[in-house]
């Protein structure tokens, strides 16, 4: 069966991202070892309760100036908390663009109106896509089920007419259990080898 929609993840496949400086800055405010710093944040449910919507920013951000023991401007945190994502992308933009031609695009992202409003800013690979599934909107993350069956409303087709790429595994097993094809991100020749298997022409 044709391919009508492919699927991208965005960290690690549309952008790439390392917390390192963000680690950094976050070191540089609290007196913290990076190890304590991490440590902190992902203790409990925090990261996820603000990645499915169920806290939002002021909220997150009230809980890590508490955890750091700092008091981050909200301003200031926001552009420290999008420092993570490089500059220069994993995927051209003009492969989006060519991808579209012919059939539609859908992002499916575990991410938080934090990074996401940075990301839709500085890259315009965003505009690309017809449909944004994005796990602090729709409540979920990858690789619920749930998550998929959004995606797959938004594709506009049937499972097996989505092909779907992301960097983790676990995720890209999850889709498949959803019935979409998919493949894990590994870099740009795996990529167009994926698409070529799959019967996705580029032109």
């Amino acid at each position: 069966m044709a391919i009508r929609t492919v699927i991208f993840d965005l960290g690690k496949v549309i952008v790439d991202f390392s917390f390192d400086e963000a680690y950094g800055r976050m070191q540089a405010l609290s007196g913290l070892a990076r190890d304590e710093i991490r440590s902190r944040l992902f203790q409990g449910a925090l990261i996820t309760d603000f990645e499915t919507g169920r806290a939002g920013p002021a909220d997150f951000l009230a809980e890590v100036n508490r955890r750091m023991g700092t008091a981050i401007e909200p301003g200031d945190f926001a552009e420290l908390w999008s420092s993570i994502f490089h500059r220069t992308p994993l995927i051209p933009e003009g492969l989006l663009q060519k991808l579209r031609g012919d059939r539609r695009l859908v992002l499916l992202s575990n991410t938080n109106p934090l990074h996401f409003a940075m990301i839709r800013e500085n890259y315009p690979h965003i505009g690309h896509f017809d449909a944004l599934v994005l796990s602090h909107e729709v409540g979920v993350m990858k690789p619920d089920e749930a998550i998929y069956r959004a995606a797959i409303e938004q594709a506009r087709c049937a499972p097996e007419e989505c092909l779907f790429f992301d960097d983790i595994a676990e995720n890209v097993e999850g889709a498949r259990a959803a019935g979409i094809n998919a493949e894990q991100f590994i870099g740009l020749e795996k990529l167009h080898r994926d698409l070529a298997a799959h019967g996705v022409r580029i032109r």
